[in-house]
């Protein structure tokens, strides 16, 4: 199963992609959700987890095209908030069609165990 990771925070892409990697998973990495769109077109990845506060293109912006285009694509959104809140993003995250959403600093056990679940009823 494939994992493409959307994040402008090479930490991040760089952890993610270790313990995913650990768990079974090949992960791809973008670093904005413009290349994550294109990457995602590319390589059909089964699950996207993606920022929300981007250069570039933005969170929000990359979950609607993404839906869009691949409306069965299993799609997990992180965010720290950046000049507000996260919990003024996340909501509407979910809205645009995330299914599960995470507020930075994420706990990596639960973010793990989401993927996991939303792979496994795939």
């Amino acid at each position: 199963m494939k994992v493409l990771v959307i994040d402008d925070d090479a930490q991040i892409r760089l952890m993610l992609r270790e313990v995913l990697g650990w768990a079974g998973y090949e992960v791809l990495e973008a670093e904005n959700g413009r290349k994550g769109q294109l990457a995602q077109r590319q390589h059909r990845a089964d699950l996207v987890i993606t920022d929300l506060i981007m250069p570039e293109q933005e969170g929000l912006e990359t979950i609607a095209a993404l839906k869009k285009e691949f409306p069965d694509l299993k799609i997990i959104a992180v965010s720290g908030g950046g000049r507000v809140s996260p919990e003024m993003y996340l909501p509407t995250a979910q809205e645009l069609g995330a299914d599960v959403v995470f507020r930075k600093p994420f706990n990596i056990q639960r973010l793990s165990a989401a993927v996991k679940e939303l792979l496994e009823t795939k």
